[in-house]
């Protein structure tokens, strides 16, 4: 298992922008798949964006295309979320996920609260 730490969440307005950074622990970090999750006040966790180890290939839900990257920087064992044109159905914690496959995240981090005003 990896141990992850979230950042650069915090309040923004419709329209504007957040970059979300993860850091890992772990010398094996490039063989896990990373994910970003989140979760809004009374609703389940979705999934949001992931990227696989070696960075080449990354999937997004729908409500995101176009808007939100992912992209990672394994020299320094970093996991990015890049939100641009953000909605206030944005709002929500969002937590990064480590696995070694697709749907297998066994470790998460504590979350990092954004907030996108009207």
């Amino acid at each position: 298992q990896v141990q992850l730490v979230e950042s650069g969440g915090g309040l923004v307005q419709a329209g504007g922008s957040l970059r979300l950074s993860c850091a890992a622990s772990g010398r094996t970090f490039d063989m896990y798949f990373m994910a970003w999750f989140r979760q809004a006040a009374g609703k389940d966790r979705e999934f949001v964006a992931r990227i696989r180890g070696s960075g080449g290939i990354t999937d997004y839900t729908n409500s995101v295309k176009g808007r939100f990257t992912v992209s990672r920087d394994n020299a320094k064992n970093m996991v990015y979320l890049q939100m641009n044109s953000l909605k206030p159905e944005d709002t929500a914690v969002y937590y990064c996920a480590a696995g070694s496959r697709p749907g297998a995240y066994g470790s998460w981090g504590q979350g990092t609260q954004v907030t996108v005003s009207s």
